[in-house]
């Protein structure tokens, strides 16, 4: 058996579905993941796993592997160790960081009363917990460049959330500060380049922030999430850098007390269900 057969199958068997949100069931002859189980999570089919497993099949694409290391709760020297057995280079310093740790990871699977979701430093999104999902829509529905929320607010917009035209000028503009940090930091990432280049060329307004030259982290801010079952939520976002990570974990709050928190305590029962009605 191959080296990556054998960690791959040794690391499915130390995960429990409940590590990542699955009900155990009955009848269960192992305490780890079953390959269906962990075939859903990255997004392939189970014959997949199995010929993986077997050493049938070769050269796993660097997207796959991720996905792996993301489904099994590798740390990155795991997850470096999975794309050397596999014969993909690890992912360098210099490029943006996507890998999500299994301490941030414990964290969005926790912390489920407050809608939370994680990004990379170019706010691509990564992970997010159902209650985002359910105050701000699923995320799954975006694929590509549209996974990016800087692209997103530049090229269509922020229907469904409002805030004051101070507030959207500022935000604007920590976006595109961010977008700077970020290229000074990796300056070898194609991927951020093509993004900062594509944004250039199709928004005039991200073009302007652009030109500012301005570098800086966005914080914090208080904005009002329009369109929820429950009716408009106004909440408190706060940005929380990952050390060592580069990610950011976007949490949003509301006041105690308020209408709010009561419109988000009725959204965690109506949106989670609608959200589970749809995935059925």
């Amino acid at each position: 058996m191959s080296e990556f057969a054998s960690v791959l199958r040794a690391w499915r068997d130390r995960v429990g579905p409940a590590d990542v949100g699955m009900p155990a069931g009955a009848g269960r002859r192992t305490t780890g993941l079953r390959r269906e189980e962990l075939a859903a999570l990255a997004g392939v089919s189970v014959d997949y796993i199995v010929r993986l497993e077997q050493g049938r099949a070769t050269h796993p694409s660097p997207q796959l592997l991720g996905a792996l290391a993301l489904a099994l709760r590798l740390t990155e020297e795991e997850r470096d160790h999975l794309y050397r057995v596999a014969g993909v280079a690890p992912p360098t310093r210099n490029v943006v960081p996507q890998h999500i740790t299994p301490g941030v990871q414990r964290i969005v699977d926790r912390l489920g009363d407050v809608p939370m979701a994680v990004f990379t430093a170019t706010y691509d999104i990564l992970l997010w917990n159902p209650l985002w999902a359910a105050l701000t829509g699923d995320p799954s529905r975006y694929v590509g460049i549209e996974r990016n929320l800087v692209w997103r607010h530049f090229t269509s917009g922020h229907d469904g959330i409002d805030f004051d035209a101070q507030h959207e000028e500022d935000f604007a503009s920590d976006l595109a500060a961010e977008l700077r940090a970020a290229v000074g930091r990796y300056p070898r990432d194609a991927s951020l380049a093509q993004l900062v280049a594509r944004l250039r060329a199709e928004s005039s307004e991200f073009e302007r922030r652009w030109a500012e030259a301005r570098v800086a982290e966005h914080r914090s801010s208080r904005k009002t999430v329009t369109g929820t079952p429950a009716g408009p939520i106004t909440v408190d976002c706060d940005v929380l850098t990952v050390p060592g990570g580069d990610l950011r974990v976007v949490v949003y709050t509301v006041t105690p007390g308020s209408e709010d928190e009561a419109k988000l305590d009725l959204l965690r029962v109506t949106g989670l269900q609608a959200l589970t009605t749809v995935e059925g």
